[in-house]
C-alpha cells in the first residue's frame, strides 16, 4: 500500500492545570513541527494517473486547517479561567483559543490531528486513512501516535470543519 506524509510547523501557546512541574503552569510557546502520515486504502493500478489522489487533494485542506486556525493558537484546557476573561475582555480573540478536555499536552494534541485529519479525509472521499502523527514540540521531544485515539480530547477534532474549540 501506499503511504503518504507531510509536515508543517506552527507556532503555538500553552498552560496546563493539573502539572506538577509550575513552569508548564506558566503560558509559554513553542515552534513545534507536526508529521502526519496517511495510507492509501486501496493499491494504486498503474497505467494511469498512477496515484490513489493528487498530492494537494489529500494535503490541501489539512494545510490550510494548520496555516489557519492551529498557528499562533492558545490551547487551553477547557475549565481554565483565561477563557472567561478571554469571554470578558477579548471575545473577539476566542476564535484563536483552542480548547481540551483535560490539559493541552502534546499527547492530545497528537490525538486531536488524527481525528480532524480523519473527518477531513472521510469529508473529501478521499481513500486515505490516518497512520501516523507525530508532533514534534522541542528538537529533542515529540510524541508519536501510531493508532487512532479512542476518543477525541474534544468535540470540535471529530468535526470537518475549521473549528479548534466548541465556543
Amino acid at each position: 500500500m501506499t503511504s503518504l506524509a507531510f509536515a508543517r510547523r506552527y507556532s503555538m501557546a500553552h498552560r496546563f492545570l493539573s502539572d506538577a512541574a509550575p513552569k508548564c503552569m506558566t503560558p509559554h510557546g513553542h515552534d513545534e513541527i507536526v508529521t502526519v502520515r496517511v495510507q492509501a486504502t486501496s493499491p494504486i493500478s498503474f497505467g494511469g494517473d498512477n496515484m490513489a489522489a493528487p498530492f494537494d487533494a489529500v494535503k490541501g485542506r489539512w494545510k490550510r486547517w494548520i496555516d489557519e486556525h492551529v498557528d499562533h493558537a492558545f490551547q487551553l484546557n477547557g475549565a481554565d479561567p483565561l477563557i472567561a476573561w478571554f469571554r470578558a475582555h477579548e471575545p473577539a480573540r476566542l476564535a484563536s483559543v483552542m480548547t481540551f478536555e483535560g490539559d493541552p499536552t502534546t499527547e492530545a494534541l497528537a490525538a486531536a490531528f488524527w481525528r480532524k485529519l480523519d473527518a477531513f479525509l472521510r469529508h473529501d472521499d478521499l481513500p486515505f486513512c490516518v497512520q501516523e502523527v507525530r508532533i514534534d514540540e522541542t528538537p529533542t521531544n515529540a510524541v508519536i501516535l501510531g493508532a487512532a485515539p479512542d476518543r477525541a480530547p474534544a468535540p470540535w477534532a471529530s468535526r470537518a470543519d475549521w473549528s479548534i474549540n466548541d465556543f
